[in-house]
């Protein structure tokens, strides 16, 4: 996980608990939370955003991008209409995608060997189109990233579409949960009364 990840992350898990003690009375130092969570996202948008990318970054004060991003408007911390979030998601097809798939990254982690696309990214990269009202382009994707499936319907980690190998873990849970909240956005995007907050 990247350390803007994390960071977001852990403003997520403030959130919902401040959102869940308040709901249900528990005790809390909502407070002391509230404070938390508010250094958190400043310190995530005045740190982790390139302006020469229009784009957050993997780290602080770099131009390192992660695709892991995507979740900022899939967690809640900044809309998908955002500039900034849309910034992101066009960074991370324009530099992390290749051939219809999305890599995490491309910078140096010590590991050796090439990697493929990450499922789960892909899956994420579809959630923001549907939320940005591009069905299109969102159904497109979906049909790519279903190419990566096997006979039985089952994702592993990474997929390499050169090879059409299948790479890393399988199968993969995250790949999975991924393509059912892909799937469940897409649906949702597409009722009449939904509303979406970008131009198709």
């Amino acid at each position: 996980m990247s350390h803007r990840d994390s960071k977001v992350m852990c403003w997520v898990a403030l959130d919902r608990g401040i959102a869940i003690a308040r709901s249900f009375g528990f005790d809390a130092p909502l407070e002391r939370w509230e404070r938390e969570r508010e250094a958190i996202k400043s310190a995530v948008l005045g740190r982790g955003f390139s302006q020469r990318l229009n784009a957050f970054v993997q780290r602080f004060d770099t131009d390192i991008l992660d695709a892991s991003l995507l979740i900022l408007p899939l967690v809640g911390f900044l809309p998908v209409a955002d500039s900034r979030v849309q910034g992101t998601i066009e960074a991370c097809r324009k530099h992390l995608m290749d051939q219809g798939f999305v890599s995490r990254y491309h910078a140096d982690d010590g590991f050796k060997g090439d990697e493929g696309g990450f499922l789960l990214c892909n899956f994420w990269m579809i959630e923001c189109l549907a939320l940005s009202g591009k069905i299109a382009e969102a159904e497109k994707l979906l049909d790519t990233t279903m190419h990566a499936a096997n006979d039985l319907g089952l994702f592993s980690e990474e997929y390499d579409p050169r090879s059409k190998a299948m790479l890393g873990n399988f199968p993969q849970a995250f790949s999975h949960i991924g393509y059912i909240n892909a799937a469940a956005s897409l649906i949702g995007s597409k009722r009449p009364d939904a509303n979406p907050s970008c131009e198709k």
